[in-house]
């Protein structure tokens, strides 16, 4: 006896949303600015270890290469947060460990801002 096989349909219908094709060139562009923004994010967060610059007005006025960022990542770079404070500080505020920088709520951005500032001194 045989089995009848089921086929499965071609899955080649418009409604698949897929990346536009980039030329050789494009795809290096965006390798390069990608590049870029790690190296920034890197010095910044370096700044921030060393003190040079504060969270608290870095999230008032976020660079362009800081709008993508997580919130928790910075946090981890300034002194004296690690992990489960960062999370204490962002569950206070109800502000998701997933949550960029450019993605936040102006309620969230200033109730971090003052936080922040307050616990700085």
């Amino acid at each position: 006896m045989l089995a009848a096989v089921a086929t499965l349909p071609d899955r080649k219908d418009s409604s698949a949303a897929e990346a536009p094709e980039r030329s050789k060139l494009q795809r290096m562009e965006a390798l390069e600015r990608a590049n870029l923004i790690r190296s920034q994010r890197a010095q910044l967060k370096r700044d921030l270890r060393g003190g040079k610059v504060t969270i608290d007005s870095l999230l008032e006025s976020p660079p362009e290469y800081l709008e993508t960022a997580k919130v928790f990542d910075l946090l981890l770079a300034v002194p004296k947060y690690g992990r489960v404070k960062a999370n204490k500080v962002l569950q206070q505020i109800r502000i998701s460990p997933s949550k960029t920088v450019g993605g936040l709520s102006d309620r969230q951005r200033g109730e971090l801002v003052v936080l922040l500032r307050t616990r700085s001194r």
